[in-house]
């Protein structure tokens, strides 16, 4: 069995992410066309008329989108998300006006010009793969985002979200393989990483291993395996950090909510036993956490006097 080397050092300030190394290169343009043609129902098979866009965040001041290509006067962007994002549409425009910019001046076109000048026409989408439940398609419109609602189509810009979830769509998959392969891995790692026990690097170690072996996205995983190993590592530590965090909102939000209930029914003139009874059946609480509580309404207090 393969072994993914542990040793592999981290970058923590490399921010590509598994699908931009997977989708987003010269080499795996034949992946990039596939994927094209399974979203628009095209037949392209010359990666010659492929032109890499992607935006380079030393150039546009770290504005970096994930992948972005020019095929037969389309361009085309593609965002990877694992949370939900409203802000996707406003995100994507300003990733376009980039684009255009470099368009513009790479095609030499005098933008003060009488003439017309003919730009490519732009198609934006978004794959979810995230674990929070949504829906198997969804455009996002910017205009649900104007401070004064305008109903007229006028100005307009949207995202349309796939989610590459089992069971939202399946189709889209079928019809390219890098990409269903790609989610295959994605769960694997989660299925690995929900084992008790299991760290993160180790779970990425064992899904490599096993796409490897069922001859998963095989020679892209022997090619760049330390790449694969690092960037997953940043992502996934990244997505625990932020589970973390909204972890530690909630707790402060019902600590809040615990000391501002004990505050209210000392006004109401209730004694200490009755309190403690109520917020013990209300939020669950054991003996030695409501004495926790009521220490801290005392401090309180003090501080206040």
């Amino acid at each position: 069995m393969a072994s993914t080397n542990e040793n592999v050092g981290i970058n923590r300030t490399y921010k590509d992410r598994l699908f931009r190394l997977r989708f987003g290169s010269e080499e795996y343009k034949e992946d990039m066309l596939s994927l094209y043609n399974a979203l628009n129902g095209t037949d392209y098979s010359n990666t010659e008329d492929i032109r890499i866009t992607t935006l380079d965040d030393v150039i546009y001041m770290k504005m970096k989108n994930d992948i972005s290509i020019l095929l037969d006067s389309n361009m085309v962007l593609w965002e990877q998300q694992s949370s939900i994002n409203p802000n996707m549409p406003a995100r994507g425009l300003m990733y376009y006006a980039n684009l255009l910019s470099q368009y513009i001046k790479t095609e030499r076109y005098g933008i003060y010009n009488k003439k017309l000048i003919p730009i490519p026409t732009p198609q934006y989408v978004v794959f979810y793969n995230g674990t929070e439940e949504y829906e198997a398609r969804v455009k996002l419109r910017l205009s649900d985002a104007f401070i004064n609602k305008d109903d007229s189509g006028d100005f307009e810009w949207t995202a349309m979200v796939y989610n590459l979830n089992t069971g939202k769509n399946d189709e889209l998959l079928e019809k390219c393989r890098p990409l269903k392969e790609y989610m295959i891995f994605i769960n694997k790692v989660r299925e690995y990483s929900d084992d008790k026990g299991v760290d993160i690097k180790t779970a990425i170690t064992k899904a490599i291993d096993y796409c490897i072996e069922e001859n998963i996205m095989r020679e892209f995983l022997i090619k760049h395996k330390a790449e694969v190993f690092s960037v997953c590592i940043t992502e996934f530590d990244e997505k625990i950090y932020e589970a973390e965090l909204k972890q530690e909102v909630r707790e402060e939000e019902r600590e809040k909510n615990i000391l501002t209930t004990i505050s209210i029914l000392r006004g109401l003139g209730l004694d200490d036993s009755t309190i403690a009874q109520q917020i013990s059946e209300k939020f669950e609480l054991t003996p030695l956490e409501i004495d926790r509580y009521f220490d801290k309404v005392l401090k309180g207090l003090d501080k206040s006097n």
